[in-house]
């Protein structure tokens, strides 16, 4: 749905994903009563009859790939209860494993492999036997996973790290990048190598030194000096 939205030019202003996980821990910890189904919720800017045309649109495409249950909020109070779904999400999964640590990701994809890119995920995902949520601004193509993880468990912590490594590896074997919106920082440093190139991070580290010799700007991020 997400795709084919785009790829036809709705001028939608925000998609966002909330996969079943997330719903059901954020009905859990919000006290909603929210189908607990995967959802996209959806912004339209414009007239108002741009806007119904725009979202009569959506909805017919959303049809052809079984969406159902569609909700349309006007009022500010409205609009508010369903994006409670996507702000509380991360919240809302820690608070469903008392004492976990939650691993995130971040990574993004051209739209038109974002269902290659989640689809994969979500079965590792599954198969890893690790609780997990799923979020994503996907108008963008860009989307995280949230691994709950007991910090005492080796294990589960070893599993979540692969889960993410091949998860950032096969978005840029699709065309997109290691991180969407939250930055390489020092977890990404060689994905980073992975995606732009040795000879693009020594332009990077050139132009760092040129602007930073003492190296106080942010130390040790990005790249190694």
């Amino acid at each position: 749905t997400v795709i084919q939205t785009i790829q036809m030019g709705v001028p939608i202003a925000r998609v966002e994903l909330v996969d079943v996980n997330s719903v059901r821990m954020v009905n859990a910890y919000s006290k909603l009563t929210l189908r607990e189904e995967p959802m996209l919720l959806m912004e339209f800017h414009g007239s108002p009859t741009g806007v119904k045309e725009q979202a009569e649109m959506v909805q017919d495409i959303a049809g052809e790939f079984g969406g159902n249950a569609f909700e349309w909020a006007e009022r500010p109070e409205d609009r508010t209860r369903l994006f409670t779904a996507r702000h509380n999400a991360y919240f809302a999964a820690v608070s469903s494993r008392p004492g976990c640590r939650c691993i995130t990701t971040d990574a993004c994809v051209p739209i038109s492999r974002l269902a290659d890119a989640l689809l994969d995920s979500v079965r590792e995902a599954d198969d890893s036997g690790i609780p997990y949520f799923l979020v994503g601004h996907v108008g963008d193509g860009n989307f995280h996973f949230g691994y709950l993880i007991d910090p005492d468990n080796e294990d589960e912590r070893s599993r979540a790290e692969q889960l993410n490594h091949q998860l950032v590896s096969r978005s840029i074997a699709l065309g997109g990048t290691c991180t969407g919106e939250h930055g390489v920082g020092i977890h990404k440093m060689d994905f980073l190598r992975e995606e732009a190139g040795d000879g693009a991070v020594r332009m990077m580290r050139s132009i760092k030194q040129a602007l930073d010799p003492k190296n106080i700007l942010n130390p040790g991020k990005i790249f190694s000096l």
